[in-house]
Formats: C-alpha cells, structure tokens, sequence
C-alpha cells in the first residue's frame, strides 16, 4: 500500500500521466483531421438505389385514321320500254237506220185476274154505264190497297182526279210511249214531274173509277204509243 502512494505521490507519475493525455489527444486530433479528407461511407443505400425506375407503358400504336366508307348508291334500273298498243282496228260502219223499238214493260204493274180485256175494235159491255163502248186498257182485279208499280221507268206526266176513271197516273217512257194507272186510291206515292224507275210503287188499288165501280177494286191499265192505245198484254209478255 506505501508502494502504491509512493508512486502516485511522486512528480514521475504525474509526468507520465500528462504525456499520456497529450499523445491521446494528438492521436484523436490526427484522426479527426483525416476522417473529414475521406469520406464516409454509409451504410444505408442511396435513395436513387432504393427507387426502382418505373417501366414505360409501351406507346400506344398509332391508328389508322377512320376514312368513312360511302356505300355507292344503287343504280336503278332502267324500266324497259313499253311497246306501243298496237293499232285499234277499224270498225265497220253500220249505216242502217236505227229504228225505235217499243220499251219492255219490266214488270207487270200488279198480279191479278184480267176481269176486262183491251178491246177497240169490238165494243164491249159495260155494267156500270149500262152501255156498250171501247176498252182502251185492262181492268186487273185485286183487293183494295194492294200496291201498284210503275210497269217502266219513265216520269211521271200527271197526277190527276178524272171525272169517269178516278185517281189516275200518268207516265211518259221513251219512244213516245205513256203507262196510265186508273182507279187508284186518292193520295198516290208520286208526283207529276218525278222520275219513277220500274218496279217502283205509284199507288194502291181503289174504288174512285165512276164508270167503273160495278167491277170492284181494280186496276185500269193502259199503253199508248204517240197518243194511240196499243194492247198491254203485247208488252207484258217476255
């Protein structure tokens, strides 16, 4: 123990000691000054090292530019020529005169019994006048009310109140031949003026015939042509 304090007491060991903290900071000095002409190297990688360059998209490849298509329009066809009718031929000519022909009565003015005949080359009794005379017509027998047709289309010449026949029509047809409808009921379906078609209701059967309400209900009939009478019966057949 007096050996160790005789060491530490002593100048030599303080000596010693300063050299040794003299050489430790020379050394440290030295060190100092040649760690800031090197360098450090660092032991953590780089930034740009730990980035990893991104990958470049592959450029898009460039497209053809769009050229609109126009489809070419349809050629229409040309319509074929169309021949030309051939000629009409010539009709003959018929020179021969054209001769009026009685009109057909189409229907029979009314269904019954012919109770009188025409007669006017014959004279004929009458039992109503209690005499004898000409029949220019045909006396039909039906029930009263039954419903009288005009026998051809025609117009209606006169609608009159005859003193002797009663309600009487009249009718005009072509080729101057006329229909009369006697002893018809008062009021009949037409007018004087009136275009009538065959087949067509004039009236109905009545009793206002004077010169002839010895017969019953009835229907004069009679056919003229240019004024004179013609038997009906000729036209009523077909």
């Amino acid at each position: 123990m007096n050996k160790w304090k005789s060491i530490f007491g002593s100048a030599g060991f303080y000596a010693v000691l300063a050299l040794c903290v003299l050489a430790v900071g020379v050394g440290g000095g030295f060190a100092l000054l040649a760690g800031r002409d090197k360098p450090v190297e660092e032991d953590v990688p780089r930034q740009t090292d730990l980035i990893t360059p991104a990958e470049e998209e592959p450029a898009a490849p460039e497209l053809p530019a769009l050229v609109e298509t126009i489809a070419p329009a349809e050629e229409t066809p040309e319509a074929p020529e169309q021949e030309a009718p051939p000629p009409m031929p010539e009709l003959p000519v018929d020179d021969t005169p054209v001769v009026v022909e009685a009109p057909r009565l189409i229907v029979s003015p009314l269904n019954g019994e012919v109770v009188t005949a025409f007669s006017v080359d014959e004279l004929v009794y009458n039992e109503t006048l209690a005499d004898w005379r000409t029949h220019d017509g045909i006396d039909i027998s039906a029930v009263q009310g039954t419903t009288v047709l005009a026998a051809s289309s025609g117009t209606v010449s006169s609608v009159t109140d005859d003193p002797l026949m009663g309600t009487t029509v009249v009718i005009n047809h072509d080729g101057g031949y006329q229909t009369t409808y006697s002893n018809l009921q008062a009021r009949p379906n037409v007018e004087a003026g009136e275009n009538v078609s065959a087949g067509q209701i004039i009236g109905a059967v009545g009793r206002t015939a004077a010169a002839e309400s010895a017969q019953g209900p009835h229907l004069h009939f009679s056919v003229t042509k240019d004024g004179s009478p013609v038997d009906p019966n000729e036209y009523l057949k077909r």
